[in-house]
């Protein structure tokens, strides 16, 4: 089969290679799309220690399925799917207790580091286990499919927030999760939705897909800006997206006493945290770690237009162009958000 293979690190060659074997519990899936996640353009360099090469990587994928194992019961050959980018065990500790995204023994597909390797979806085939898959709806095309992994990522982080009924928000970065974000906050009834980005482009989406104010920290303070917008109390909950010291400490001091900071960005893996401010206003951190089972309805609000992944989309292109795809989203071309590559 044909795959795009991180050969040494910036080196995608897109070549020959042998074909997956299936397990009994597996399922080989011809692959439709798949899409380059910023976790992957991070990996290309190999700063982030999550790809080394060799490697074919991918998790945002879609496909349908062209050989199943002997043990696989509910999935047949020519069903359209997607699945989880997570390849949890099903039997330890958490993943009875239903966190699968907390796995003793969690793997992703397309990542290599210490622990593991696992080839991903950015190739003609690819085998994944039957606990992973979900069914397309009818209305749900390929490519949208292979957007529903960040948007599972998205949804996971507002039900960790338990977002009410006409509550404020702070998005701070708004890349493909932020907008996302923005999104899902929309539709659950959230009121003031301010989006934080030093992207004047993004910032213009950002508004055109739900936020209610934008604000650039290079043209405005983002502390005065907050007191304006919220009335002097701040905002309820804060959505940090990016991973790195400024847009944390700002989260801090956007958000009112009793607030939540769910932090889903980690491009920075410690970030220096104001104990005080913290401790004595009484906010909640929340980590947020990949999707725990939001597949089913992430799929269901793409069907019914609910969220909108198109808008994001900015190119679908051919397996074999991908290296030079991966180049332009790593030198952070304007515009560019999400692309999809199909075998």
């Amino acid at each position: 089969m044909k795959a795009l293979v991180l050969e040494s690190y910036n080196n995608l060659v897109y070549k020959d290679m042998p074909m997956p074997e299936i397990a009994a519990d597996e399922v080989l899936v011809r692959v439709r799309a798949c899409g380059i996640c910023g976790s992957d353009v991070h990996g290309l360099d190999g700063s982030t220690g999550r790809r080394i090469p060799p490697l074919i990587m991918g998790h945002e994928a879609s496909g349908v399925i062209e050989k199943t194992g002997s043990a696989v019961k509910d999935y047949s050959t020519g069903n359209r799917v997607t699945f989880d980018s997570t390849l949890y065990c099903g039997s330890c500790h958490f993943c009875r207790k239903g966190q699968i995204n907390l796995c003793d023994n969690r793997r992703v597909l397309g990542v290599a580091c210490d622990e593991y390797s696992r080839h991903g979806a950015f190739a003609e085939y690819v085998a994944v286990p039957e606990r992973i898959l979900y069914r397309l709806p009818d209305k749900v095309s390929f490519e949208a499919a292979a957007m529903v992994e960040p948007v599972s990522v998205a949804f996971h982080a507002l039900s960790l927030a338990q977002v009410s009924l006409n509550e404020s928000a702070v998005v701070f970065g708004a890349g493909i999760i932020g907008l996302f974000v923005i999104q899902l906050l929309r539709a659950n009834g959230c009121g003031n939705i301010l989006a934080v980005d030093t992207d004047s482009s993004r910032l213009a989406l950002a508004r055109e897909l739900g936020a209610t104010d934008i604000l650039n920290p290079a043209d405005d303070k983002v502390d005065s800006a907050t007191s304006q917008l919220t009335g002097g109390r701040r905002f309820d909950m804060a959505f940090e997206a990016v991973g790195v010291q400024a847009t944390l400490s700002s989260a801090v001091d956007t958000v009112r006493k009793g607030g939540r900071i769910v932090l889903i960005g980690n491009v920075s893996p410690k970030l220096n945290l104001h104990l005080q401010k913290t401790v004595s206003r009484q906010i909640t951190l929340l980590g947020s770690c990949a999707s725990n089972g939001e597949y089913p309805a992430c799929l269901d609000m793409i069907a019914r237009g609910a969220v909108n992944v198109e808008r994001l989309t900015s190119a679908t292109a051919p397996l074999a162009e991908g290296a030079a795809w991966f180049k332009r989203l790593y030198n952070r071309e304007q515009g560019l958000m999400k692309v999809l590559l199909q075998p």
